[in-house]
């Protein structure tokens, strides 16, 4: 029975019940140790009962370097069902497990996905309750996989329910985004109940007191406090602690201490060995103990007293996460050597064996630092870099040899690196730098520095690390590799810094079949001329990702920078083609840490060619994505990208929300401005213009065209904006300065659209006499550049022209072809627009039509193109990474938006 939870019992059952229905939920239990999280956790399993399947795994201190040690303790009961997964995530699950045979390496993203397709099977004949206790212990492989997996559920009949710890030397959980509930002491009524049900109702008053006060309504003190109070109160001067003169989890520790202390000396060992052995395995756990002269029956005393249980599974499971605790922490330093050398000794071959070999280690041992480095690189091959860099500087101690122990630090450096642990990774490069002069070293660890300072948001810092670090003697695939780390920095920090990197890049001696070489010589020929820089004609994208490929090229990842310098210079249709193939190639692959940035690019070319919709559809799967991931960057330039479409449709309410987000949307290490502020500018820039407020679109556009990311593809394409709106104002000349560089910018680029859009702006910028053949030879070469709303706005322009020139019969066939364009592409605010002036020639103009705008969300248009081209649910959540009940889910909500009662009517609808 709990007491005092009744609020937290109907949290849960809300939580249970929305999953009966198939709707998918996750929640969160924070507080003390001992405040009751386990409690409610079991009184969930208690109210699931028979109804739901029931899944359970808990974080273990001494398993949190051991690479999805709680994935897959939790998942095993559905390994039987690997087969059902589509083969990128059977294949990385099984990579994470230590099932493949060949040894793949786990793409952490793809495990993520894995889990969440077991869930949703082992969810398919009846609800799935997922409980996680101690998640604060989960090794951070395990826990990156089942938040990811959280985040993805919609519609599959998971409860997913974690708990937590706070308060304590444990590492607390970040705030992850779901539903929380932080419980905290019991009233002190409720507190009184539970100690008269635990201590009897004869307790004396004054122990009862003491012990309400000491326990302050943490319910396992109230559970244990009792045992060790003895039924007096203290005598005067007696050493007892007073209330608040130890934290209560210290007091809690030693009533532990004292519960285990009347213990026979075998069975504290055993449960010594139980608690040291990180999964409890009774088939583990009791060897150890007999290699130690202790035989199974001394687990009997233990299992008397309450203190532990053997499980159905053969697991020793402790009355509680601290009685582990406890018990190792009252262990002296040479028990503990001796416990994991025995657990060693019993082991197979493997990694858990080689830590518990490393934790009794006290000297360095050569052969288990290598074994040791080992284990790291098979955690850094199922990406758990955590653990990879643990085992890394572990080794490191354990290596006699100076030059080798170097080595392995700066391997951890880097490993830490990959997982984000930036302070870590800088002390260990200051320690590994401090140890060594190898020019290579130094190099590899500037690179780990200019990562945490990038990540921090010190994005100069950052980038003279790296093209300094380029700079010193190391082999040209090296210093290749930072240049392109370089030039992604110093596009946040101006456009000499990103001339400078390119300079440094086109000499670089690389060797005509080094797999970078083709990206190498593209990169600095696509956007030094769009700086105003001479450089070679690029060749085709696709001619360089063939070449790039056929020399060994990673893909899509080492072609992802490709696919984003096509826009730098206006090759937007190459975007399309490329960014299409290698979307498709990293869905095919699963390799979904890419997928946000090259559908970011893919968006943005879609945008530009009038295709809203499309654009809109891509963004928002590449925004969950990115959120699941954890890609800040990306998240705010989306979420931006976002916004601009809002802006285009005129949603006041949703642009400037999202503009907020985007805004907002900063790392947690990170002091740098959001990722996505020039977009943020463009869009808020555009909803004024579109809006008639021409000042604060000017005032928008001259900061973004003229600051320090006028380079930036969203600044170099707004000029056109801030010449619409500085005319309007009649200040041209705000605009002069942008325009000259967005000349040049149009030359270089040699595009039809973009001589286009200079002419529409030289046609505003006057001379009036010359402006009617600038607007005339606009719009000719529009007319096959496929860029509709670009071509409605500078028809636009040209009929309100005509009109102020009283040429109003002129005017109308423009400004009709301008409103039904906008109409077709809701963009309403320029449809309001051109209708006025429509109006303004003398012929009334059609009411607003409520046109052709989907009803679908973008999510259901996605799953019902892939449906009407007859992929089966199943094959529809490979490619989009859900689950098949969300799949499902989401066409029942979409036939009757579209009138339709079955897929069948899909392809004719849509």
């Amino acid at each position: 029975m709990l007491y005092g939870r009744e609020d937290e019992q109907s949290v849960v059952a809300a939580l249970l019940e929305a999953a009966r229905e198939g709707r998918s939920g996750v929640l969160l239990l924070r507080g003390e140790p001992g405040i009751g999280k386990t409690a409610l956790l079991d009184h969930a399993v208690a109210l699931a009962g028979e109804t739901f399947r029931v899944i359970r795994a808990a974080g273990v201190e001494y398993e949190a370097e051991l690479p999805f040690a709680g994935l897959s303790l939790l998942l095993a009961p559905g390994l039987d069902r690997l087969h059902v997964l589509p083969g990128p995530q059977r294949r990385a699950l099984e990579a994470a497990f230590g099932l493949a045979e060949d040894r793949t390496p786990a793409d952490r993203l793809l495990v993520g996905l894995a889990t969440l397709g077991l869930l949703a099977e082992l969810a398919t004949e009846q609800p799935l309750l997922c409980i996680i206790d101690d998640a604060q212990w989960l090794d951070d492989a395990s826990l990156d996989a089942l938040l990811l997996a959280a985040r993805r559920l919609q519609a599959e009949g998971v409860a997913l329910l974690f708990a937590t710890r706070t308060g304590s030397a444990a590492p607390e959980l970040p705030n992850t985004g779901f539903p929380e509930l932080r419980l905290t002491g019991l009233s002190e009524p409720d507190a009184a109940r539970l100690l008269e049900h635990r201590a009897g109702p004869d307790l004396p008053a004054a122990v009862r007191d003491r012990l309400l006060a000491e326990a302050a309504g943490n319910p396992l003190a109230l559970t244990e406090l009792p045992v060790t109070a003895g039924a007096q109160p203290p005598a005067t001067g007696s050493s007892a602690p007073a209330p608040g003169g130890l934290p209560l989890t210290s007091r809690l520790l030693i009533a532990f201490h004292g519960q285990v202390t009347g213990l026979p000396p075998a069975t504290q060992t055993l449960l010594l060995v139980a608690a040291a052995e990180e999964s409890g395995e009774l088939d583990v756990v009791l060897p150890a103990a007999a290699a130690l002269g202790i035989p199974a029956e001394h687990l009997g005393p233990a299992e008397e007293s309450g203190l532990a249980a053997v499980t159905p599974e053969r697991r020793i499971a402790f009355r509680h996460p601290l009685l582990r605790a406890a018990i190792l922490q009252r262990a002296p330093h040479h028990q503990r050597l001796a416990i994991h050398q025995a657990i060693a000794g019993v082991l197979p071959d493997g990694d858990r064996r080689t830590w518990h070999q490393a934790l009794a280690a006290t000297a360095p041992d050569a052969a288990l630092a290598e074994a040791l480095e080992r284990t790291a690189v098979r955690a850094e091959a199922r990406g758990a870099h955590g653990g990879a860099a643990a085992a890394y500087e572990r080794a490191a101690r354990l290596t006699p040899d100076r030059d080798a122990a170097t080595r392995r630090l700066v391997l951890a450096a880097e490993a830490a690196t990959e997982e984000g642990r930036l302070a870590q990774a800088e002390a260990l490069a200051d320690e590994a730098g401090a140890r060594t002069d190898d020019a290579l070293a130094h190099a590899l660890l500037d690179q780990v520095r200019a990562t945490a300072h990038f990540w921090r948001g010190s994005h100069p810092t950052a980038y003279r690390l790296l093209l300094d670090a380029a700079g010193t003697a190391i082999e040209a695939p090296y210093a290749a590799r930072m240049l392109f780390q370089a030039f992604h920095t110093a596009w946040y920090v101006g456009e000499e810094p990103v001339v400078a990197v390119l300079d440094r890049l086109a000499a670089l001696p690389l060797a005509d079949d080094d797999p970078l070489t083709p990206l190498a010589r593209h990169l600095p020929a696509a956007v030094l001329p769009a700086l105003g820089r001479l450089a070679a004609r690029p060749p085709a994208a696709g001619d360089t990702a063939a070449a790039a490929r056929k020399a060994g090229a990673e893909t899509p990842v080492d072609l992802v920078q490709l696919c984003g310098a096509t826009l730098i210079l206006g090759r937007d249709d190459e975007t399309a083609e490329l960014g299409g193939e290698l979307v498709a190639e990293a869905r095919a692959k699963g390799t979904i840490g890419v997928m946000p940035t090259l559908q970011f690019f893919l968006a943005e070319a879609e945008l530009f060619h009038g295709r809203h919709r499309d654009a809109e559809v891509t963004a928002t799967e590449a925004l969950a994505l990115a959120r699941d991931t954890g890609q800040h960057q990306w998240v705010s330039q989306l979420t931006a990208l976002l916004a601009y479409l809002a802006a285009l449709d005129g949603a006041t309410d949703r642009c400037t929300r999202l503009a907020a987000e985007a805004l907002a949307a900063t790392g947690p290490q990170t002091a740098a401005p959001a990722a996505g502020r020039p977009w943020v500018h463009w869009a808020l820039a555009l909803l004024d213009l579109g809006h008639g407020r021409a000042g604060d679109a000017a005032d928008r556009l001259h900061t973004l065209t003229t600051g320090p990311h006028r380079h930036h593809v969203s600044a170099t394409r707004a000029v056109p904006d801030l010449v619409e709106a500085a005319v309007r104002l009649g200040t041209p000349e705000r605009a002069a300065e942008p325009y000259e560089r967005f000349a040049r910018w149009t030359a270089a680029a040699d595009r039809p659209w973009t001589e286009a859009l200079r002419l529409r702006c030289q046609a505003l910028l006057g001379p009036d006499e010359l402006a009617e053949s600038a607007y005339r030879a606009a719009l000719d070469l529009h007319e096959n550049a496929h860029r509709p709303f670009e071509q409605a706005r500078t028809a636009l322009l040209y009929g309100e022209w005509l009109r102020r020139s009283r040429r109003r019969t002129d005017a109308r066939p423009h400004l009709r072809a301008a409103l039904e364009t906008f109409e077709r592409l809701a963009a309403h605010p320029w449809a309001a627009r051109a209708r006025a002036e429509l109006t303004a020639t003398g012929t009334p103009a059609p009411a607003p039509t409520d046109t052709p705008h989907s009803p679908l969300t973008p999510q259901e248009l996605q799953i019902a193109r892939l449906a009407a081209q007859g992929l089966t649910n199943r094959e529809i959540a490979a490619q989009l990474f859900l689950s098949p009940r969300t799949v499902a889910h989401h066409l029942y909500k979409a036939y009757p938006k579209l009138d339709i009662t079955s897929r069948t009517d899909l392809p004719t609808t849509l």
